[in-house]
C-alpha cells in the first residue's frame, strides 16, 4: 500500500476535538465539579430522611437547627460550583472561538475560490457562534450528570430494593425517549440548516442588487424564491421542534408520574413497615434528580445535535480549504521573470478547463496585453496567473523566478502581486485603508506614491475629506471610475513585481486612460511586469507584448506590433481582428518610443 502523504492524513484532524483535548485537564476539573455538585444534591434526600426519622420522633429543635445549617451550606457550596462550572465552560467556549475564528475566517474567504460553494457564505460563523453558545448553555452540563444517575439510583436501592425498580424503569424509559428525539430531530435540523443557508444567501443577494432588484421590479420574483426557501426552514424547524418538544413534555410528566408514584409505593411499603417515613421524601427526591440529567439532556436536545452538526461543518471546512498556520521558507522576492507552463484553469467545483494549455513567459520590464472575444478565458487566465483559481492539471504551473506560486502563502505572495480584477470592490474604510489593503504600518508616503502612480492623487485629494474619506461598502460614495482609480492605486501599493489589471478602463475617461497608460509605464520602468487585459485599444498603449485568446486558447503571443500585423493578415474577418485592428490603427505610432523603454 502506498503511503499515505502528509497532507492526506492531516485532513482527518477535527479541530473542535482536537482543542477539546487541549482543554482536558480543564474538562477534568468540570467533570470532578460535577461530580461533587451531584454528591451534594442528595443533600436535600439526607435532610427530608434527617427530619422524619431524627427530628420528628425526638421533637429536638437544636437537631433541626443544625441539620438546616448544614443543609444551607451544602446547598451554597453546591452552587458556587456551579456557577464555577458554568464559568468555565463559557471561557473554554470563547477559546475555542478565538483559536478558530481566524481558521474560520480564512475558509470563508478561500473556499468560494476552490468550490462551486452555495448557500449562506457566512454560515461557517454563525456554526462557530451555536458550538460557542452551546458550550455556555445548560444542554453540556446535563451530559456531564448523565454518568452520575447510577449513584442516585443505588442510593434508592439502598433505601429499597423495589424502589430502585421503579427509578431503573423510569430512566430506561427516559433513555429510550432520548434516542427517539436523536433518531427523530437529526435529519429536520440538517434539512433546515441547508434551507436556511440557501435562505440567508438569497437575503444577502438581495441585499447587495438591491439597485437592480428595484429597477427592474424583481423584487416579488425574488421574494418569492426567498419565501418558498424560508417556508420550507420553517417547515424543518417546525418538525425538528415538533420532535424535541413533543418527547420534553413526554418526558416531563413520565418524571413527575415516577416521582408521585414513588410517594405512593414507599407510603404503602410504610404502612408494611419495610421502610421509615423519611425514606418516602428522601427516594422522591433522589428519583427525581437522578431522572433531571436526561430531562435536561432531551430538552436541550436540538442545541447538541445543531452544535454537533455545525461541528462537522467546521472540520470538514477546516480541512478542505488547508493549514492557515502552514510554515513555508520565505522566498526572495520575484525580480527576473513569469513563466506560465500549460495551464489548464477550470471554475470553482468544475472539471471542465475554460483555459485550455496556454504557456508563455515575460521578462522583468514586459507589459503583455491579452485580447480575445468574450468568453475567450482572458479572466480566468488573470486569475490563475495571480493565484485565485488553481489549475486543474498536475502539470500546469504558475512560477514566478521559477518557484510555483504555491510555494508562498498568500500573504507572503500578495506582496509580490498587484491584482485589479474586473469588478471593482472596495471595502468599507477610508481611501488610504483601501489603497494600504488595511495595512496597519502603511506610510502615507507609500500611500499618496501609490495614488500618484494610478494619477488618482489629485482625484482622491479634491473628496471631501482627501485620503481619510470613508467608502462605505463596496464603495458605493465613488463613481465607477473613481473606483477603478482607487482600486488600480491599491494593486501599484508596495511596487509589486506582477501587476494584472483585468478591464482597468471599462469606467475610465480621456484623463484616466492616460494616468492608466502612465501607471503601466512606470511598473515597466521600475523592473515590474504588467498585464493588462482589456477591450479598448487605449489600455494596450503602453505594453510590449500581446497574447490573444480564443476559445480558451493561446492563438498568438509574441511583440505586439508583430502579433497584431500578424493576425489582421491570417484570421478571417470578423474574429479577434476587429478588436487588433482597432489597437493596430490607434497606437502602434503613437507609444513605439515608450516600448522600448
Amino acid at each position: 500500500m502506498a503511503r499515505q502523504p502528509q497532507s492526506a492524513r492531516g485532513q482527518a484532524k477535527n479541530p473542535i476535538a482536537t482543542l477539546l483535548l487541549q482543554h482536558a485537564p480543564v474538562l477534568t476539573s468540570v467533570a470532578v465539579f460535577s461530580g461533587i455538585i451531584n454528591v451534594l444534591a442528595l443533600s436535600g434526600s439526607f435532610y427530608m430522611l434527617q427530619v422524619y426519622d431524627r427530628v420528628l420522633p425526638s421533637q429536638s429543635i437544636p437537631t433541626l437547627i443544625g441539620l438546616s445549617i448544614l443543609m444551607v451550606g451544602l446547598y451554597a457550596i453546591s452552587g458556587l460550583l456551579e456557577y464555577f462550572r458554568s464559568r468555565i465552560m463559557i471561557r473554554i467556549g470563547t477559546r475555542i472561538d478565538k483559536v478558530l475564528s481566524p481558521k474560520i475566517f480564512h475558509a470563508v474567504q478561500i473556499l468560494p475560490l476552490r468550490s462551486r460553494h452555495g448557500g449562506d457564505g457566512m454560515a461557517p460563523l454563525r456554526d462557530l457562534d451555536t458550538i460557542r453558545s452551546f458550550m455556555g448553555g445548560l444542554g453540556l452540563p446535563a451530559l456531564f450528570d448523565l454518568p452520575w444517575i447510577p449513584v442516585y439510583l443505588f442510593f434508592v436501592y439502598l433505601l429499597h430494593p423495589s424502589l430502585a425498580v421503579i427509578a431503573v424503569f423510569g430512566a430506561v424509559v427516559l433513555i429510550i425517549l432520548t434516542l427517539i428525539t436523536e433518531h427523530l430531530s437529526n435529519a429536520p435540523l440538517k434539512s433546515a440548516s441547508q434551507a436556511g443557508g440557501q435562505r440567508m444567501a438569497i437575503a444577502e443577494q438581495a441585499r447587495r442588487n438591491a439597485e437592480a432588484i428595484y429597477a427592474m421590479g424583481l423584487s416579488p420574483h425574488i421574494g418569492a424564491r426567498y419565501a418558498a426557501l424560508n417556508d420550507s426552514y420553517l417547515a424543518y424547524q417546525l418538525k425538528a421542534a415538533d420532535a424535541s418538544g413533543g418527547i420534553g413534555n413526554l418526558t416531563k410528566v413520565i418524571r413527575m408520574v415516577l416521582q408521585s408514584f414513588v410517594l405512593g409505593f414507599g407510603a404503602y411499603l410504610v404502612l408494611k413497615n419495610e421502610i421509615s417515613p423519611g425514606s418516602i421524601i428522601a427516594a422522591s427526591i433522589t428519583v427525581s434528580r437522578a431522572l433531571a440529567p436526561i430531562e435536561t439532556a432531551i430538552a436541550h436536545w436540538k442545541g447538541f445535535v445543531t452544535a454537533r452538526i455545525a461541528a462537522r461543518r467546521i472540520s470538514d471546512l477546516v480541512n478542505a480549504v488547508g493549514d492557515l498556520d502552514r510554515k513555508v521558507v520565505e522566498l526572495p522576492a520575484p525580480k527576473n521573470q513569469l513563466l506560465a507552463e500549460q495551464l489548464f484553469v477550470a471554475s470553482p467545483g468544475s472539471s471542465e478547463a475554460i483555459v485550455k494549455g496556454v504557456s508563455f513567459s515575460l521578462e522583468r520590464t514586459d507589459a503583455l496585453g491579452i485580447i480575445g472575444p468574450s468568453g475567450s478565458g482572458k479572466t480566468t487566465l488573470a486569475r490563475a496567473l495571480v493565484g485565485v483559481w488553481r489549475p486543474v492539471n498536475p502539470a500546469s504551473a504558475v512560477r514566478l523566478d521559477g518557484a510555483e506560486l504555491s510555494q508562498w502563502t498568500p500573504d507572503q505572495l500578495g506582496r509580490h502581486i498587484g491584482y485589479m480584477p474586473q469588478d471593482v470592490e472596495l471595502f468599507d474604510g477610508t481611501v488610504a485603508e483601501n489603497i494600504a489593503r488595511f495595512d496597519p504600518d502603511a506610510t502615507s508616503d507609500s500611500v499618496v506614491a501609490a495614488a500618484k502612480a494610478a494619477g488618482a492623487h489629485d482625484m482622491i485629494v479634491r473628496l471631501s475629506n482627501g485620503y481619510q474619506t470613508r467608502l462605505g461598502e463596496g464603495g458605493r460614495s465613488l463613481s465607477g471610475g473613481e473606483r477603478q482609480r482607487v482600486a488600480l492605486a491599491r494593486a501599484l501599493y508596495g511596487d509589486p513585481f506582477l501587476v494584472v489589471l483585468d478591464e482597468p478602463n471599462a469606467s475610465l475617461d480621456a484623463a484616466g486612460d492616460a494616468a492608466l497608460t502612465e501607471a503601466i509605464i512606470s511598473v515597466r520602468r521600475r523592473g515590474g511586469i504588467a498585464i493588462v487585459i482589456a477591450h479598448r485599444p487605449s489600455a494596450l498603449a503602453a505594453v510590449n507584448k500581446v497574447l490573444v485568446m480564443a476559445n480558451g486558447q493561446s492563438r498568438a503571443f509574441g511583440p505586439k506590433d508583430e502579433v497584431l500585423r500578424s493576425i489582421l493578415q491570417t484570421v478571417p474577418p470578423g474574429t479577434v481582428p476587429s478588436e487588433a485592428a482597432r489597437i493596430e490603427g490607434d497606437e502602434q505610432n503613437t507609444y513605439q518610443a515608450r516600448d522600448s523603454a
